[in-house]
């Protein structure tokens, strides 16, 4: 500093007729000198000066006008500081002190004005959204919290756009004040001002986003609907309040004070924890609402999701002690969420045991496996937090079934408690409860055909919506496998058990010889089995419409494959024997006919829409042409 150690300029004369004045000592001529040299340039800026000349500076801007002035305002201040604290060891009572006092007056109003005005001018320049978005941000790092933004912030400042590279010299020269106010003793003046500014940019980029500030007694009398208007609202802004608005501010917080742990702190805690406090309070209160209910889950599955997903970023941002109520806010709602996660599914498992519905007419779809379905398609969707919320949950109970039925190849790797195993096996416990419930209403089938046809409906609905979802991925292919072979064999025993009329009726062995009686017997046999099974299965329905041809397929290939044969062996037997009449009577269906009376069925309609019409030979009968050619 220029003049610390020169020599007095107003020492007096060697033959000077008066008392000779004592010598300043060091600490005097010290302060003595800077204050001649700050002097002028703080006074230049002082906002109280009734000088013409210096009445511009009551409304101009130091930092706009000149950055190398303000430099040189900041530097005599640091230096005014120095020298009066040197002077105050040596002299307290130096008259030079009050004169310094009154100078770092001056600066210090000028200075609060400076950080007021560039925080207040700029305050949505400054916005947290706008400072952070060209940071780079990694989740999960090991880094210390402080490091790791101060690196970010760095990376960001290095940027080559213009908006940017100014809103970092705003920054910068916010810094550069606090360094100053902070190390002349007037820190908590500056973090003040920081923290009125600053709080109420977070306040009014809270409320813009929707956010609001409501008490857990409002939120349990609200319906539904309008609280699920706020859960929405809610969710849009989590994200960007944290990873945005939040970041954002503890990034301009840090640099601003990086040369005060304390009041960085201080400052960052102020602004922000009633705020974030109160953002992730709502998640719990939602969870504790008292009208929730299964269809509701989602919701709370989407709050604790997106809770789950920026947790890394709370824990970095809030990593200060006094801001840790923020983080336990935080990990309060995503334990009140997982429970109320838990509550219904568990009412979900319940609800599938305790239902009483009625079996569907015709063997359809029932309208539990349907919900069930769609609800578990839903909770596919939700892997992740699903996996978490039932990782610790008690295993399900034993299965008389074989393994398989419940675990996904997943399991084989060893790890049987991974994540994916967990949500795979708790989805598969629950699709095995539906087709327990839904075995048990299969007996409530007077007909035990049409019973085995509604299991074979219903578990090929699962085996179709699970291979047409995210479910696949998780139940695995031998989960589907064995489910499919399953649909199999409930149509196996439908066949068999459906036809077994008809198919009895035909000689085994077309090479024996029968007599023309028993040819006709067999015929009359035939006929009458059916006549039987249409009529009874004509309001049978099949609604999946690849399942429904594929069954067709599978009756002709037995039954009009079986009945060929036989009918072309022995039908001119019968003609020859019998007149026209009675011959109709006992050769009743051709082949072709057999073929498309049986693409009529499975589409549940009632037989007397098919009784009008004439039959292939041409006589007037109760059995009529098909509706529906194959």
């Amino acid at each position: 500093m220029t003049g610390f150690f020169s020599s007095s300029k107003h020492s007096s004369p060697p033959h000077h007729t008066s008392s000779p004045s004592p010598p300043h000592s060091f600490s005097e001529t010290l302060i003595e000198d800077t204050l001649n040299n700050a002097e002028p340039i703080i006074k230049k800026w002082d906002l109280d000066s009734s000088s013409s000349n210096n009445s511009y500076c009551t409304v101009s801007n130091l930092f706009q006008e000149s950055r190398l002035e303000a430099k040189k305002f900041l530097d005599a201040v640091t230096d005014l500081q120095h020298a009066m604290q040197f002077v105050v060891k040596e002299s307290s009572s130096s008259q030079l002190l009050v004169r310094a006092q009154n100078l770092m007056h001056i600066a210090i109003k000028r200075l609060q004005k400076e950080f007021h005005n560039i925080l207040s001018g700029n305050r949505y320049f400054l916005d947290p959204e706008n400072v952070s978005r060209e940071s780079t941000r990694s989740s999960g790092s090991d880094e210390d919290d402080n490091v790791e933004i101060e690196a970010r912030f760095n990376e960001f400042s290095i940027t080559d756009n213009e908006g940017e590279k100014e809103k970092v010299s705003m920054a910068v020269d916010l810094k550069a004040i606090a360094d100053c106010m902070i190390e002349v003793g007037y820190g908590n003046e500056c973090a003040k001002i920081y923290k009125l500014n600053r709080k109420s940019v977070i306040d009014e980029t809270l409320y813009y986003l929707g956010v609001e500030n409501i008490c857990s007694s409002t939120v349990q009398k609200m319906e539904w609907e309008a609280l699920e208007k706020k859960i929405k609202i809610w969710l849009s802004a989590v994200k960007v309040a944290v990873s945005t608005l939040f970041y954002g501010e503890r990034i301009l917080c840090d640099q601003v004070f990086s040369i005060s742990d304390n009041i960085r702190e201080s400052c960052f805690s102020d602004i922000v924890k009633e705020s974030a406090s109160s953002l992730f309070t709502f998640p719990e209160m939602v969870a504790k609402y008292k009208k929730l209910s299964l269809e509701k889950m989602f919701r709370i599955l989407d709050m604790y999701d997106a809770i789950s997903e920026i947790w890394s970023e709370i824990e970095v941002i809030f990593g200060f002690e006094s801001t840790v109520v923020v983080k336990s806010q935080a990990m309060s709602s995503m334990v009140n969420l997982r429970e109320a996660s838990r509550t219904m599914l568990s009412e979900f498992e319940t609800a599938i045991k305790k239902d009483s519905s009625k079996v569907v007419p015709g063997g359809g779809i029932h309208p539990l496996t349907r919900y069930v379905m769609n609800y578990l398609i839903f909770l596919s969707d939700y892997s992740g937090p699903i996996s978490e919320i039932v990782a610790d949950w008690p295993a399900v109970v034993k299965s008389p079934l074989p393994e398989s039925y419940l675990l996904s190849p997943i399991a084989d790797d060893g790890d049987g408690n991974s994540p994916s195993c967990v949500v795979s096996v708790r989805l598969a416990w629950l699709i095995l409860i539906l087709l327990c419930k839904l075995d048990g209403k299969a007996g409530f089938y007077n007909d035990v055909p049409l019973s085995y046809l509604f299991l074979a409906n219903n578990l090929n609905y699962v085996v179709s919506k699970v291979r047409e979802s995210s479910l696949k991925l998780l139940l695995g292919p031998v989960w589907l496998a064995n489910h499919e072979a399953k649909v199999e064999q409930y149509m196996a025993n439908y066949e068999r058990m459906g036809w077994s009329k008809v198919m009895m009726s035909l000689p085994e062995n077309l090479t024996v010889e029968i007599s023309s009686s028993e040819v006709k017997e067999c015929f009359c046999k035939f006929n009458s089995g059916f006549e039987e099974a249409y009529r009874k299965q004509i309001s049978w329905v099949i609604p999946d419409p690849k399942f429904r041809d594929e069954v067709k397929i599978s009756l002709a290939k037995k039954i009009v494959s079986a009945y060929r044969p036989f009918y072309e062996k022995y039908c001119e037997m019968v003609a020859r024997n019998e007149s026209g009449g009675v011959v109709e009577s006992i050769v009743r269906f051709a082949p072709d006919d057999l073929q498309n009376y049986l693409s009529d069925l499975f589409y549940g309609t009632s037989f007397s829409e098919n009784s009008s019409t004439t039959h292939s030979h041409g006589s007037t009968s109760t059995w009529s042409s098909p509706s529906r050619g194959s």
